[in-house]
């Protein structure tokens, strides 16, 4: 098992390196067949890892040394098999998809939408906090090539910046986490282990854990991301906000519970994080007028409501619905893709009609959305309610977790407005030609290559929660709640339906200036500018300019040392040189005078003693006399 592991994490990774090194300019078939063979039997090594999964008592395990005790460490248990299996599923069927658009069959995209894969599956199977790092990064820099695709559209640059330098602004925070982890001793720095860390490190590494899952998955106040990443190919967006990046961070929440209950703060934190997520994210997504904008405010709802169920400890409801949505999200942006291929609008307005011109997009589409809307008895219907029934109702806090419960429920209801208003446009009979303005070719068929992921990805968006809820993988809500979600949801949506049908004319201009404000996403993208984006850019001008003075000034200050090197040669070594030569003559002169007196005969050694003797009586009888004086 540990070798279909490690051919889970690596196939992937080195097709999409051969493709983006090897062949980045190649287009066509071969290269669309290559990666979707590389996704296939990604798909096939998940499954086969999940059916080990369920018969072996032991996860596969996967241990790179690292240093010392601390390892890479890869390790596929129940949730990470359910998880690696979506991941690999919807990654195949979105490559499937992007062949549909001939500007998306290069290497360069194929190649990146694999290493995207590898890095998720590496995210989705971490057992370690280093393990985490690696792909959490590699993530995080494919994410920006992929939004950032289309060179051709000015958009994507700042675009795919700003989701880059926000999720990376967050990111730091598992690298604070990591610091914790490790100052605290946390054995094999162990995702399983955290909880174990002492009462300060625990809060730090908590803290660090949660800034970086909120970042990633585009929670308040980091929501703001999400918006601006539409501007990439919806393949992409399909991806982004399906089962990999945006449900990181819910994964990781899920995976370190027990820590957040441990501290009882970040518990907390992170479940009202969640639930206002996904009530004021609902609300934005319900006032959308573009289909794309819609999706992605719904993403960042329905993954607040996974949040929530992380904070509560309801990990296996959220977990199953982090499944269930990865369905459900992913059939909704490829049909928005199609849409958009053949009617080159994401308006509403526009696209009125567009499910009666292509039946089986909008069929599929609206299975999709009644799904999103948590209508009975399909998938996200269960796992919401799997999560809302998580929330305790205990007699200490009653007041703040009935509020939650009330979050929920209200989350729920915005889920069933947003989605019967995509439904609503895209069936109502249009009344102009503005959707054959909007159309080159309004009677294009929507390509096989996009109809067929669809059609399969209905069938999991409308019954996997339902089968895992019947087969025990996620625990069933009681019966009052099941029927009072159901409720609600189906008089949210009946409700809006004759809203839409019937509009009511409103005299005040204050709701218009709220829902105006709304679909700007309430000014979350310019104070993100404003707080991260320009920050950060700022800064790097500024080491510019740093970088660009030094080297220029660099130059300059070498030109000044051959300068330095004559002064000094002139005023320093070669006066010195003249006194190390005069010291060398005197001493030669001396022992020249030295030898002269050498001359080998004895009578004139007596004689030069006789001398020195009578020099030295001398100088005694000089000193006697001098002394006696």
């Amino acid at each position: 098992m540990t070798l279909l592991l490690a051919l889970l994490l690596t196939l992937p990774l080195c097709a999409g390196l051969a493709l983006v090194t090897g062949f980045p300019r190649a287009l066509g078939a071969r290269v669309v067949a290559g990666g979707l063979v590389a996704a296939v039997v990604t798909a096939v090594l998940a499954g086969q890892l999940a059916v080990a999964v369920l018969r072996a008592p032991v996860a596969p395990t996967l241990v790179v040394p690292l240093l010392g005790r601390v390892t890479f460490t890869y390790a596929v248990d129940g949730l990470g098999a359910v998880l690696a299996v979506t991941v690999a599923v919807i990654g195949a069927l979105v490559l499937l998809a992007a062949a549909a658009e001939p500007q998306l069959r290069e290497g360069r995209f194929v190649g990146s939408v694999l290493i995207f894969l590898a890095a998720m599956l590496g995210t989705v199977t971490a057992a370690t906090l280093p393990a985490l790092l690696a792909p959490w990064e590699v993530m995080g820099a494919a994410s920006w090539v992929l939004i950032a695709f289309d060179r051709r559209d000015r958009a994507v640059g700042p675009a795919a910046t700003r989701a880059f330098l926000t999720t990376r602004t967050a990111d730091v925070g598992l690298y604070v986490a990591t610091g914790a982890a490790l100052a605290a001793g946390v054995p094999g720095l162990a995702l399983s282990a955290t909880a174990t860390a002492g009462e300060g490190w625990r809060s730090l590494l908590a803290a660090g854990l949660v800034v970086a899952a909120l970042g990633k998955s585009a929670q308040l106040p980091f929501s703001a991301w999400l918006s601006g990443a539409m501007v990439g190919p919806s393949p992409v967006s399909a991806l982004l906000h399906s089962a990999t990046m945006v449900a990181a961070g819910a994964v990781l929440l899920i995976r370190v519970a027990p820590l957040l209950a441990a501290t009882g703060w970040a518990a907390t934190l992170v479940a009202w994080v969640g639930a206002l997520t996904a009530v004021v994210l609902g609300v934005v997504a319900a006032t959308q007028r573009d289909l794309k904008q819609l999706l992605a405010a719904s993403t960042c709802a329905q993954v607040g409501l996974m949040v929530l169920g992380a904070g509560v400890g309801a990990t296996a409801g959220a977990a199953g619905l982090l499944v269930a949505h990865a369905a459900v999200k992913a059939l909704l942006f490829l049909a928005a893709g199609g849409w958009l291929l053949v009617l080159r609008s994401r308006s509403l307005p526009v696209l009125r009609g567009a499910a009666r011109r292509h039946p089986v997009v909008g069929v599929t589409f609206t299975v999709g959305a009644a799904a999103l809307a948590g209508l009975p008895p399909l998938s996200i219907w269960w796992t919401k309610d799997a999560v809302l029934g998580g929330v305790p109702l205990g007699s200490q806090d009653l007041w703040g977790q009935g509020l939650l419960t009330v979050a929920g429920l209200l989350a729920t209801a915005l889920s069933a407005v947003y989605a019967t208003r995509a439904v609503w446009f895209v069936w109502r009979p249009t009344r102009s030609p503005s959707i054959r303005r909007g159309s080159d070719r309004p009677r294009r068929h929507v390509p096989l290559a996009i109809t067929l992921p669809l059609v399969v990805l209905t069938v999991p968006a409308a019954a996997v929660g339902g089968v895992a809820v019947l087969a025990g993988l996620v625990p069933r809500a009681d019966a009052g709640e099941l029927v009072t979600t159901g409720v609600v949801v189906a008089f949210a949506a009946v409700a809006t339906w004759a809203l839409h049908t019937r509009p009511i004319r409103l005299r005040s201009p204050v709701l218009p200036r709220l829902a105006s404000a709304a679909r700007g996403w309430l000014g979350l993208e310019a104070a993100t500018r404003a707080v991260v984006v320009r920050p950060v850019l700022g800064l790097a001008h500024l080491l510019d300019r740093a970088d660009g003075a030094l080297g220029t000034a660099l130059p300059r200050a070498t030109a000044t040392v051959p300068r330095l090197a004559r002064v000094v040669e002139e005023r320093g070594e070669r006066p010195l040189a003249a006194a190390v030569a005069a010291l060398a003559t005197g001493v030669r002169r001396l022992g020249d005078l030295a030898r002269r007196p050498q001359t080998g005969q004895q009578h004139q050694y007596y004689a030069q003693g006789l001398v020195a003797v009578g020099a030295l009586a001398a100088l005694v009888a000089v000193l006697v006399v001098t002394g006696v004086r």
